[in-house]
This record gives C-alpha cells, sequence and structure tokens, in this order.
C-alpha cells in the first residue's frame, strides 16, 4: 500500500479488494452491507492460503518444524490483538469462533457460577441478539433479573436511565459500544466508571467499533470485550474475548477437552494456564492468522486514518439521504464533519417493505441490508416491522454512494407509481 495526500483513502486501498471489481446483475458491485461482515483484503486472503499451503499443522502439540511454525504464527496474532486493543497481557485474549461464542463464554463460565436470584443484569433495548439471549439463558438458571436501558428522544443510550436501574444489585452491565441499527456510539468509558461504583461487571461488545475506530482496553477499562474478526477484514470463524487477566484466572472452563487441560486422570483433570483453558480442541488456526494479518493490514493503514475517512463518507451519505423526503433514518445525526455516529444509516420508505427496497437496488448492484439486523427488540421499541441498512467501510466511494442515491430514488419512485397505478397493492410489512 503506497498512501498519497491527493488520493481518498478508498483510492489507496480499493485494488487490495478483488472482490469488489466485479458486476452483479450486470452492474459494478456496490457493497453497503459492511456491518453484516466486512471484505478482505488480499494480504489477508494471500496469509490464510500460506498457512495451508506452506505449514499446515496443528498447533502446540508437536515438535515439528511445520508445527513449531504455526504456533509462531498463531500465537503472533494473539500478540497482534492484545497489542490492537492496547491490553496489558497477551494472556487476556482468548480465541473464540466469534463474537457470540465470546458472550456466551463469560455468560456460562461468569454469570452461571456468579449470579445469584434477586442479581440485577443491565443491559439496552439497542443490544444485538447475542448480546440478549446468553443473559435469559443465565437469568432462567440463576434467578437473576434483566433490566433495559431505554432511548432518547434523539435515539441514542438514555445515560440517565442507565443511572437510575444502577443499584447494589446490579452484577452486570453488558452494552454494545456501537449499534449495528441505530448507528450511535455508547460513552462506554463513562458506563463502566459509573457501574465500577457500584461493584458491576462491564462486558462490551465491541463488533461495530474495533473494525471503524481506535479502540483503547485501558481507557474504557471494561472488565471484557469481544468483537468477530469477520467484520474487522479477517476471515470467518474466528472472534476474541478480552478479559481482565484477574477476572479470567477465577473463571472456570466454559468447555472440556484437548488443549485447554493442564493433566487429564480418569478421576479428575487440571486445567492449563490462561488463556488456553477457554481454547478447548484444535482451534481455527489459519483463521487466526488471518486475523493477525487483519490487524496488520488495518494497523498499516492507522484506525485514526479509517475512522476519520469514514467520518467524512458518513457526513456525505447523510447529505444525500437527507434529501429525499420519503426516508426516515434511525438515530442520532451526525456533525457536519460526520462525526457522532458510525458509517451506517438504517432507515425505513414510508409503505415500502425494506425487503422490497433490498431486492431492487440488488438488481441496481447495489447490496444493502434489510430486516432487523437481529435487533428484534429495538424495532418493536421503534414500532417498525424492519429497516433497510446502507452500511459503509474505508474501501467504499462518494461515487458509491451517488450510485446507491441514485438507485434508491429510482426504487421509490418505482414503489410511488405502484400505488399510484394499482390501489390493490400493498407492500408487504
Amino acid at each position: 500500500m503506497t498512501f498519497t495526500q491527493e488520493r481518498t483513502l478508498a483510492d489507496q486501498v480499493r485494488l487490495d479488494f478483488p472482490i469488489l471489481h466485479q458486476e452483479v446483475n450486470g452492474k459494478p458491485l456496490v457493497y453497503f452491507d459492511n456491518a453484516a461482515t466486512s471484505q478482505k483484503p488480499l494480504f489477508v486472503l494471500n496469509t490464510l492460503r500460506d498457512y495451508y499451503e506452506q505449514y499446515n499443522a496443528n498447533v502446540h502439540r508437536g515438535v515439528h518444524t511445520l508445527s513449531a511454525k504455526a504456533t509462531d504464527a498463531y500465537e503472533g496474532s494473539r500478540d497482534k490483538v492484545a497489542a490492537f486493543v492496547n491490553a496489558k497481557s497477551r494472556q487476556e485474549i482468548v480465541f473464540t469462533r466469534n463474537a457470540t461464542e465470546a458472550i456466551n463464554l463469560v455468560a456460562y463460565s461468569w454469570g452461571m457460577n456468579n449470579l445469584q436470584p434477586g442479581d440485577e443484569i443491565i443491559l439496552s433495548v439497542m443490544e444485538h441478539h447475542s448480546n440478549i439471549v446468553p443473559w435469559q439463558f443465565v437469568a432462567a438458571k440463576t434467578g437473576a433479573v434483566l433490566k433495559y436501558v431505554e432511548l432518547t428522544p434523539a435515539e441514542t443510550l438514555d445515560l440517565e436511565h442507565f443511572q437510575t436501574l444502577l443499584s447494589e444489585k446490579t452484577k452486570l452491565v453488558s452494552v454494545v459500544h456501537v449499534s449495528n441499527t441505530l448507528g450511535c456510539i455508547n460513552p462506554v468509558t463513562e458506563i463502566c466508571a459509573l457501574a465500577h461504583k457500584y461493584g458491576a461487571k462491564v462486558l462490551i461488545d465491541a463488533c461495530q467499533s474495533v473494525p471503524h475506530m481506535p479502540v483503547d482496553l485501558q481507557q474504557i477499562n471494561c472488565d471484557w470485550l469481544v468483537a468477530s474478526g469477520h467484520k474487522m477484514c479477517a476471515s470467518t470463524g474466528i472472534g476474541f474475548l478480552y478479559g481482565k487477566l484477574e477476572l479470567l484466572q477465577t473463571m472456570p472452563p466454559f468447555l472440556g477437552g484437548g488443549e485447554m487441560i493442564a493433566e487429564v486422570f480418569l478421576d479428575y483433570s487440571t486445567y492449563a494456564d490462561l488463556p488456553h483453558k477457554f481454547e478447548a480442541g484444535t482451534p481455527a488456526i489459519g483463521e487466526a492468522i488471518a486475523l493477525g494479518a487483519a490487524v496488520d493490514y488495518l494497523s498499516k493503514i492507522g484506525m485514526d486514518k479509517i475512522h476519520a475517512y469514514e467520518a467524512e463518507l458518513t457526513a456525505y451519505l447523510f447529505e444525500q439521504l437527507e434529501k429525499i423526503p420519503q426516508i426516515k433514518i434511525y438515530g442520532p445525526k451526525p456533525n457536519e464533519q460526520g462525526e457522532g455516529r458510525a458509517a451506517l444509516a438504517a432507515f425505513t420508505v414510508n409503505g415500502v417493505h425494506a425487503n422490497d427496497l433490498s431486492t431492487l437496488l440488488d438488481a441496481e448492484g447495489v447490496a444493502i441490508r434489510s430486516g432487523h439486523h437481529c435487533t428484534q427488540p429495538l424495532h418493536r421499541y421503534l414500532k417498525i416491522p424492519a429497516t433497510a441498512r446502507a452500511s459503509l467501510s474505508f474501501y467504499n466511494t462518494r461515487e458509491e454512494i451517488d450510485v446507491f442515491i441514485k438507485a434508491l430514488k429510482e426504487t421509490i419512485d418505482f414503489f410511488t407509481g405502484l400505488f399510484a397505478d394499482d390501489g390493490d397493492y400493498i407492500s408487504e410489512q
């Protein structure tokens, strides 16, 4: 990658992403579904291929050359992730299949063993299902009580309401850093400080923040943080859990089997040191190595640069969307520089289902998401069945936004014509 001041960040990196250079339905692909999964640069793809072609072997268990090389690369990725989010120790990074598994690890290992009847868990109405369902399981088993932070009129997390929910009964706060639907950036450092005053632990879902902005664990001071590799230019099937070292040391293993043990006897076992006691079985070796490559790639660009460029895209996207009167966008508005929210927009068009919008946009080569985005409780709270969502990344361009806006206007005009010409047409709700 050779960067120059004259070219945008997207201009500098787009050749790194081969998937972007294709046609869909006879039109150049415009990929605006980055909140669901990011695309992968050649550097990551080649790293994954190199592992399988050159040193495919199991880690930690062999003394031969290939195993040693695989182990070094696998553990080297742990070091890269630890540095990327500014963890104090590499032992605080546990590889998981994804962020969902990381949350379940905390729920079952810590939650099931530390929560009692009447203890309270605070979530928010904007949480992804993966940060609701595991805690429902825990509450059902332990007798703990779930409470939910509501939204402000600007559709951001209501910090005042959060403070009214905090009490000596609060044992856990688990909230998203950046909402995948509202795009709001939650004040996680303040949330942690407030919760810790009551002795509560805090878990942060950082799936939508780690790929798009600098994340500093020492500044946030959360107890756990989770993220998924596939949203940050890495493979699917890999994610990570950060946990404070002293906390992870107190937590029992989540899964039992090979790799997470020190010694096994017929009647009992002893467990490996951190982080391996939480990594049972053969891990996703190639995927973990590719995650390290993705961290290298993002770090070489610079997360500050990525965040700044995506803010520019956000400002332009909202400027164009707000010119379309039929659209309602959810979540807070960005400022003139595009700051104050993530580079995504979830919206509705009066009388048109989000799936219909997405289908017609796909015919124009534009890929957006439609549905509830794994936030059904939020959509019920907002009293809407579904939203369409355009989500951007640093390899997207203003020109792609123009294509999207043009196709969106044409799609809305198409449905407006249907309404005018056929009184029997009703878009499915």
